[in-house]
């Protein structure tokens, strides 16, 4: 099978998104620059104007779109692909840029546009709760809690740094509930602190499963089980740090579809985006779309 990338393709920047204002002429210029021929360039400046502009050009059946953006413009965008043979190529531009590193691809645009010149089509799953689609990670807990909150100013000018000082602020407001996973074969029952749900490895910028797949067929839903904050909190400086314990810290469910129940109810960010809440459907569309991934090495 001939995996390589389309030389054609529509670029579609999201001129709000962290860095998205000064790399939209900087990408046009460096794709053009490594052989990519772009059919339309569009920076938006209007958020509504987004998923438009790239249905569009899905009508218009480009070969590739390049959409620039935070996780949030790119999960949003994502779901339109299915169905299409249109390959989804991205310009990771936001704060923690997780699917970009899901797929191997480097946080920096330079890495990226290297990706689009010289990568490979791969078929990947998106995740799905209660038929809303996602690349990458979906949460409940206290990253909803962040999401909703935070200002848009600290995230934007400091990024990761920005969530962690905002994340210790509203960490007092948070309480632990009750989760009930439903895989089909057993209801699961545990208190937890947070929920991840995972169609890739990464949330927040940091690796939080090394067992996720994007192209495995199934859904992951990790829990922080107990009731304990400074658990919570232990789980994290566990995995950001990879120690071996920050397996003890969690409990994973997999399948391919399960039924999240929690009390009281916990609203869910989808790719960094608050977007929903329980119950909630949790389900996976095997190799449902074409992204542009890097090659692997030889060997």
């Amino acid at each position: 099978m001939n995996d390589s990338l389309p030389k054609q393709a529509v670029l579609v920047v999201n001129a709000l998104s962290r860095s998205g204002s000064d790399a939209f002429e900087q990408a046009r210029t460096l794709l053009e620059e490594r052989g990519i021929t772009l059919i339309a360039a569009h920076a938006i400046t209007d958020p509504d104007k987004m998923r438009p502009t790239v249905q569009q050009a899905l009508k218009d059946k480009a070969p590739m779109i390049i959409v620039g953006g935070g996780d949030g413009s790119l999960s949003s965008t994502i779901d339109d692909f299915l169905g299409s043979d249109t390959v989804f190529a991205l310009l990771p531009l936001g704060t923690a840029n997780s699917f970009a590193r899901t797929l191997g691809i480097g946080t920096d645009l330079q890495s990226a546009v290297d990706t689009i010149a010289n990568g490979r089509k791969i078929r990947i799953d998106l995740g799905a709760i209660d038929g809303d689609y996602f690349a990458n990670a979906a949460a409940m807990g206290l990253s909803p809690l962040i999401a909703e909150t935070v200002p848009h100013k600290l995230k934007r000018y400091l990024g990761l740094i920005g969530y962690m000082l905002w994340a210790v602020r509203v960490a007092f407001r948070f309480s632990p509930f009750r989760l009930h996973v439903d895989d089909g074969k057993v209801l699961h029952k545990a208190w937890a602190t947070e929920v991840r749900i995972f169609n890739g490895r990464y949330h927040g910028g940091v690796e939080l499963s090394d067992d996720a797949s994007v192209q495995s067929g199934e859904i992951m839903v990790q829990a922080v089980t107990g009731r304990s904050l400074f658990g919570l909190a232990w789980s994290w400086f566990a995995t950001l740090f990879k120690l071996r314990a920050r397996k003890q810290t969690v409990t994973e469910y997999r399948g391919r579809k399960l039924q999240i129940v929690t009390r009281p109810r916990q609203k869910i960010s989808i790719d960094g985006e608050l977007s929903g809440e329980t119950p909630a459907t949790v389900t996976v569309a095997r190799a449902a779309v074409w992204v542009a991934a890097p090659r692997q090495p030889e060997g």
